[in-house]
């Protein structure tokens, strides 16, 4: 048991132990003394003797042949007296007069001059260039920067006093100057914006998760009340002509681009010579767009495009697949279309009365099963209702640049790829590669800036999926992105 007690530098006390305790004690007393006016406390010293008497007896026994459970109370008095000097620490860490005194950082925070917290905001911004831009590009009379050093402690997985022993945490806690845990005041809150300021690669994403889990764990009410944002940088610059423009994400940029290829007067060419352009050739790009979906879908079972193109094109309808003659028919087609290259048989489908067709590669042996699964698919239904109208190739053209389009997984790509090549675009990897202007007008101006206010619509859900992302148990984990993995969209590695 007391090697339980080197976690602590001192010795818990009498408080630590008696710390959600409950006991009734039932004793008659002919002439009770009590202490206060309220009452609550038995004063008389004779019960006092007499009921430490018996419950020390009691209790040395007990503990004598349950050592187990004299263990179980030792190592919650020594988290109670953990969390007592980490509430101590934090309280501490509020009062001082420097709001980075006792850290690693202290010429770190670029205060604003605004005395009024309902006017002041708190930038947290990952690392020191990124910093240095925001502290020459901000308002010095509401704004405020605070840069963060590397990646802040998993507060997930720690105690509170060993989390406030964290460096950046501290630095985070004492520029705020509102507590933490228990202890938190909003009243004493320096400002009432503070904003995640991190880079939009996976780093930056993992340092914003490590900071909502500190602000969700220790300084929920910052949350509760709408003081947490995350700052939304750009992540793209467009150049046109000699004006800058600032695109959020992947959906701003394309939807820039489509505009940009109406603006320049793009043109798209069908094999029987209609010209698509303004919009028209909007409203057709933007359909592509789920036509390319559904595209990929097929892929997945037919890797090779021209042979995809062909089955697509083959008009095959469920209702006919029971018909041998109607699916040796389209079978002919292929072997026709593609030679030695492949070779294509009709097969009945087991447990059913519907032919199937049956192509092999030549070349890597690679078996495709054009059956009732794919023929029936909202997929495939899509795009062969879609290729009665539509035929390849087409021909696009923007401003001078040319691009032939083969087959439905192309058109986006292609149209998309061809405006980009008459812009100058940057895609930002990091926050320090914006000059202090560029900060300022995309990142830090209360006019064209974009914040995110951080809400907790279920505190319950919220501290399950917390705890599930950022705890030290590994299963779950593993499990709760085996289960959406399927769901992301767009990743960033």
């Amino acid at each position: 048991t007391l090697k339980l007690t080197k976690e602590l530098k001192e010795s818990f006390t009498g408080e630590d132990l008696r710390e959600g305790l409950v006991a009734v004690v039932s004793v008659k007393v002919p002439n009770p003394q009590f202490e206060g006016q309220t009452k609550g406390k038995l004063g008389n010293p004779e019960v006092k003797r007499i009921v430490e008497s018996i419950v020390y007896d009691y209790l040395v026994k007990f503990f004598d042949k349950h050592r187990d459970i004299l263990r179980i109370i030792v190592e919650k008095a020594i988290e109670a007296a953990l969390a007592r000097k980490a509430a101590q620490k934090a309280k501490e860490l509020v009062r001082r007069k420097s709001p980075l005194e006792d850290t690693t950082l202290p010429g770190k925070l670029a205060d604003c001059s605004e005395k009024d917290p309902a006017k002041c905001e708190l930038f947290l911004v990952e690392g020191d260039s990124a910093g240095g831009s925001a502290k020459q590009g901000r308002d010095r009379r509401t704004q405020a920067i605070l840069p963060l050093r590397g990646k802040i402690i998993n507060v997930e997985k720690v105690r509170m006093d060993k989390a406030l022993s964290n460096e950046e945490i501290k630095a985070i806690v004492s520029a705020l100057g509102c507590g933490v845990g228990d202890s938190v005041n909003l009243k004493n809150l320096r400002y009432h914006k503070v904003i995640i300021m991190t880079d939009a690669d996976t780093d930056g994403s993992h340092i914003r998760t490590l900071l909502l889990t500190f602000f969700f764990r220790f300084l929920t009410p910052l949350i509760e009340n709408g003081h947490l944002y995350i700052a939304l940088p750009p992540l793209y610059r467009v150049r046109k002509g000699k004006k800058d423009y600032y695109l959020k994400d992947d959906e701003e940029l394309e939807k820039f681009l489509k505009e940009e290829v109406v603006y320049k007067g793009g043109k798209l060419k069908l094999p029987d010579g209609k010209v698509l352009t303004g919009g028209e050739l909007l409203a057709f790009i933007n359909r592509a767009e789920e036509l390319e979906e559904a595209y990929k879908a097929l892929r997945t079972k037919i890797k090779d495009e021209e042979l995809l193109m062909e089955v697509i094109n083959l008009g095959l309808e469920i209702e006919k697949m029971s018909d041998k003659g109607f699916v040796e028919e389209k079978a002919k087609r292929l072997k026709e279309r593609f030679g030695d290259a492949y070779t294509v048989k009709v097969e009945k489908e087991e447990d059913s009365d519907l032919y199937r067709i049956v192509v092999m590669d030549n070349d890597t042996f690679d078996v495709y099963l054009i059956d009732s699964n794919l023929v029936d698919s909202i997929a495939y239904e899509m795009l062969r209702e879609e290729a009665k109208k539509v035929k390849f190739p087409m021909v696009f053209e923007v401003s001078n640049k040319v691009s032939e389009i083969t087959n439905f997984g192309e058109i986006r790509e292609k149209v998309l790829s061809t405006a980009k090549a008459t812009l100058e675009i940057q895609r930002y990897k990091g926050l320090g590669e914006m000059n202090p202007e560029q900060l300022w007008e995309t990142t830090m101006n209360p006019k064209t800036r974009r914040l995110m206010q951080v809400t907790i619509e279920d505190a319950a859900q919220a501290d399950e999926i917390f705890s599930i992302l950022m705890g030290e148990q590994v299963e779950p984990r593993r499990q709760f992105i085996a289960k959406y993995a399927k769901e992301v969209r767009n990743l960033d590695v």
